[in-house]
């Protein structure tokens, strides 16, 4: 039974009377000590949870959407970088085919006109 009771009330015990365990001590504050075995205060040592390897699967099908999106995106550019290019030069060709179709319109007005004259 001694074993279970901690050596600060063992101690009070052999050096105080039964009776004054009731009443308060007023010279001297109960200390407490706190006391616990080696294995309590050892360093407790915390590993990590294992990291698990990325699989061969899910590498190579995030590698793969990775290529896929870079690759898509740049062909999104390519694609857009062209048809600008292409409108420009669309639009260029519209420009002098509209050109080329008034000169004409004026040199066929002037030849009607030409015949017109003529044949009074």
């Amino acid at each position: 039974m001694a074993a279970r009771i901690p050596t600060s009330l063992r101690s009070m015990a052999s050096t105080r009377p039964a009776g004054s365990f009731l009443r308060p001590t007023t010279s001297r504050p109960a200390q407490r000590s706190f006391q616990t075995s080696r294995p309590l205060q050892a360093d407790v040592v915390i590993t990590p949870p294992a990291r698990r390897p990325v699989g061969a699967f899910r590498g190579t099908l995030f590698g793969f959407l990775l290529g896929s999106v870079l690759a898509g995106g740049g062909l999104y550019y390519y694609v857009i970088d062209e048809y600008k290019v292409s409108n420009e030069l669309l639009t260029e060709d519209i420009y002098a085919l509209q050109a080329a179709v008034q000169r004409l319109e004026v040199y066929v007005k002037g030849v009607e006109e030409e015949v017109k004259t003529s044949k009074k």
